[in-house]
């Protein structure tokens, strides 16, 4: 299949919380480009520590699909994440945090 057209799109953005979160799911017929992951922990007092996961159409999030493994973030601290990473249609992105008061942005492309 040939992807002839790639628009730029927010992927996700929100509150972390302390389940999983289903943060954007690639669309039929199209393939994904993860390009920026940015966290910020809005605490004063709290370092924080977030998981994210690229998660294969059909399975579940586990060590085997983590692209960030408890990345601690200080107080009012960000942490920001800048690569290549294509997921296929049906996959998916999840986070989740070990405390609450973080933010999370992510910005990629879309093939179609």
């Amino acid at each position: 299949m040939a992807y002839q057209t790639v628009t730029p799109v927010k992927l996700g953005q929100g509150s972390v919380a302390i389940t999983n979160t289903t943060r954007y799911t690639v669309p039929a017929s199209t393939r994904t480009f993860v390009k920026d992951i940015t966290i910020c922990n809005t605490s004063n007092s709290n370092t924080a520590s977030v998981s994210v996961y690229l998660v294969p159409y059909g399975n579940t999030a586990a060590p085997a699909n983590l692209l960030l493994s408890n990345i601690s973030i200080v107080p009012n601290g960000v942490f920001q994440w800048a690569g290549s990473q294509i997921m296929n249609a049906g996959d998916f992105i999840q986070d989740i945090a070990i405390v609450i008061g973080c933010t999370i942005n992510i910005s990629g492309g879309e093939a179609v």
